[in-house]
């Protein structure tokens, strides 16, 4: 009998027919796109459960950040960290900005606040940090260099949906936060995602931008694209939405356990939740040290292959040493690039077994010592 599959991740989902009913008005209506009824609806409960003052909705996480550069007119520099997904350095790039790789921290792997200000040139026009596996970036020094230079932030929160610093919705941070509801992450809705912001203006300009800068039957004013999140997209985000409290207590006990397998296992690094921080448990990454642990990252996770476990280099490589941004130099960012050779995010949803759990981390700790 073939071995029961592991994957890194698992999509959460409502009770069948909890959708299907979710999706029923749609036979009556016929309006599957174009900002309808669910659409609207969504948008409601998302502020409220993000606790944000405006929320735009996208068809996915990478257009909400490309929506977000785009709709504040920047030229120039973009200062941000090479430490994550392909997503985020392209939405910089793809909107002819430039960006600028700065370092990130050896605690929790957001950007190094220390380094931004000796990147700053007097073409920088803004930061893009992003929120790592959950852990939130010091938005109090991002937000003092900010003031100080005159620089927009656009925080990559994927992340980090639902979490809040210091009692406050991540989303509310900087000039503007995106969320990926990709299926694999804390909440999604089969794609999408989402921008919030606090600056009303800044809703009429994402407006056009996903929607063809069609303003009225007769009217285009701007050069828009098409970023809708679908009817069918923000039923299922309605639905996930109600479990989602549920969801996030199951992954914490997830995390609890991968904790006490592995948080004294010597030349194994775990992430702790931070200080000030309501966590979403999104990811468990370890970080592996060869020389303490006697086994290289690749050694557990091809282990951990051999018993249909799949766990996730992630991030790896880093965005700056990617064959189309082969023009920056790594030299510049030796700790992200340090933890990229030694980084896995090992499996974590809500219906992870707690057996498995322990498996995984049996699995992990017979490798110590090269056995």
């Amino acid at each position: 009998m073939d071995k029961k599959r592991i994957l890194v991740t698992q999509s959460s989902m409502p009770p069948f027919d909890e959708y299907i009913n979710e999706i029923k008005t749609l036979w009556d209506t016929h309006i599957l796109t174009n900002m309808g009824e669910k659409h609207k609806e969504l948008e409601k409960k998302l502020e409220k459960y993000l606790n944000v003052p405006y929320i735009s909705l996208m068809v996915n996480g990478h257009m909400a950040l490309e929506m977000a550069l785009q709709a504040m007119g920047l030229k120039g520099e973009v200062i941000t960290t090479p430490f994550t997904f392909a997503s985020t350095t392209h939405a910089i790039t793809r909107n002819g900005l430039v960006p600028v790789f700065c370092d990130i921290n050896p605690d929790d792997y957001t950007i190094d606040t220390e380094k931004i200000e000796s990147l700053i040139t007097d073409k920088t026009v803004a930061i893009v940090p992003v929120h790592v596996y959950g852990n939130v970036c010091r938005v109090e020094e991002i937000e003092k260099i900010a003031k100080k230079y005159g620089l927009k932030v656009i925080y990559d929160a994927a992340h980090a949906f639902g979490e809040r610093y210091k009692e406050i919705g991540i989303g509310n941070y900087g000039d503007a936060s995106i969320f990926s509801f990709h299926a694999t992450k804390v909440f999604n809705t089969i794609e999408g995602g989402a921008v919030a912001f606090k600056n009303e203006e800044m809703w009429l300009d994402l407006y056009r931008l996903k929607n063809f800068g069609i303003r009225g039957p007769e009217r285009v004013d701007y050069i828009g694209a098409n970023a809708k999140m679908n009817e069918f997209q923000a039923a299922m985000g309605l639905c996930n939405l109600r479990h989602l409290d549920g969801e996030i207590e199951k992954r914490k006990k997830v995390y609890e356990k991968y904790m006490e397998k592995l948080s004294d296992c010597q030349g194994i690094k775990v992430s702790y939740i931070q200080k000030d921080v309501k966590p979403n448990y999104a990811y468990f990454p370890i970080v592996i040290e060869e020389k303490e642990f006697g086994a290289t990252r690749n050694e557990v996770a091809m282990a951990l292959e051999k018993e249909n476990i799949y766990a996730r280099k992630y991030f790896y490589p880093l965005t700056n040493s990617y064959d189309c941004y082969k023009q920056y130099n790594m030299e510049n960012t030796p700790i992200a690039l340090h933890i990229s050779k030694r980084v896995l995010t090992l499996p974590m949803y809500a219906d992870l077994a707690l057996e498995d759990v322990e498996k995984i981390c049996n699995i992990i700790i017979q490798q110590k010592g090269g056995k």
